[in-house]
């Protein structure tokens, strides 16, 4: 994907992300978008990270991420019925996860990072794992029901 993002736009940089971001080579760079798709969860103190990131944008610049709801059905039901926790390879429950959020966790997230979200889309799911039956999901997102559902959160933030 970085390969494919640099023929369109003049910078990529690829990475561990405490690393890339705490180069001090990047001091005085200016950012337009800084992406974290499923990173902020693998990181030891993601609250820095987005520090960094929020004083590496340009004016007008923004964040945008993508973080796993551990708040997901699948996490309820293996918790309150099956009395396990279900380490997987990918996901929700993928085992290098460090941190695990809610809407809640990710709106305290930016927040303490200093940015305002100016979006946030849910992706929802049945099912934590990949299935077909995951195309419908949406329509069972009905208030309530809505924080079980999401998968994922995807946010565009800003600083503020």
């Amino acid at each position: 994907m970085a390969a494919e993002a640099a023929t369109r736009i003049d910078e990529v940089h690829v990475g561990d992300a405490v690393v890339v971001l705490m180069d001090s080579t990047l001091d005085g760079q200016r950012f337009d978008v800084i992406v974290f798709a499923d990173v902020l969860e693998h990181l030891v103190d993601p609250w820095a990270v987005l520090c960094r990131a929020r004083d590496l944008l340009s004016p007008g610049g923004c964040v945008i991420t993508s973080i796993p709801n551990i708040r997901h059905i699948d996490t309820i039901f293996n918790l309150l019925v099956r009395g396990y926790w279900p380490y997987r390879d990918r996901g929700i429950h993928d085992r290098t996860h460090l941190r695990f959020f809610t809407k809640r966790n990710v709106y305290e997230l930016f927040d303490q990072a200093k940015m305002k979200i100016e979006r946030i889309e849910t992706n929802y799911r049945l099912r934590e794992r990949p299935k077909s039956i995951n195309r419908i999901a949406k329509w069972f997102a009905l208030p309530g029901l809505r924080n079980f559902l999401a998968f994922q959160y995807i946010v565009r933030a800003v600083r503020w």
